[in-house]
């Protein structure tokens, strides 16, 4: 098996393993694609048409509001699966950006190829779904630390979520995705030792 189907198989096996002809149709749908740093791969009213499989590199969600203001709502990174989720799985158009922060490689395949292959086979489907339950576990117990933790506590539940964040992800847009003035969050990383 090639490298990268490899990391996807692992990955995959780590939600919910496949049946050997499944992960055979699973793995076959899947094409090579890069992005350069800071490239803005999904933009707010398209239509998110892939979901992504990254291999390398950073990437994130992000919301734009009228006044430009940014709130980053996720990290992507190796291995993970990528996108504006929501507007693939719902086939409307994205309210978010999805940009590379560092050069990037992903797999990529298109939701259509994703979505007959979910309804033709069940273990696919179940896979997709475990996967979007797990994620949305994450997304629930980070609005529970967003919504009441403090600036420290968030920052610390992030570095025992993710230890290597502080070296792959610039720290501006972690200060913006903990909801922390840049100015504080340099204070933490000098003071907190996890």
């Amino acid at each position: 098996m090639q490298e990268p189907l490899q990391l996807l198989y692992s990955l995959v096996n780590a939600v919910q393993p496949l049946p050997e002809d499944d992960w055979a149709a699973f793995s076959s749908i899947w094409k090579p694609f890069q992005a350069g740093r800071k490239e803005i791969v999904t933009s707010v009213g398209e239509r998110e048409k892939y979901l992504y499989f990254v291999m390398e590199g950073v990437q994130r969600v992000y919301y734009l509001d009228d006044q430009n203001r940014e709130a980053t709502i996720v990290f992507t990174y190796a291995p993970s699966f990528g996108g504006v989720v929501d507007s693939l799985l719902l086939e409307q158009p994205s309210r978010y950006y999805y940009e590379t922060l560092t050069p990037s490689r992903f797999l990529k395949t298109p939701y259509t190829e994703l979505k007959s292959l979910m309804n033709e086979r069940p273990s696919i489907e179940r896979m997709v779904r475990q996967g979007l339950t797990q994620t949305l576990s994450g997304v629930m117990e980070r609005l529970v630390e967003v919504q009441c933790f403090s600036s420290e506590d968030k920052f610390r539940k992030l570095l025992l979520r993710s230890p290597h964040i502080l070296q792959l992800v610039p720290h501006k847009y972690l200060a913006n995705y903990l909801g922390i003035n840049p100015t504080n969050f340099s204070k933490l990383v000098n003071k907190v030792r996890i």
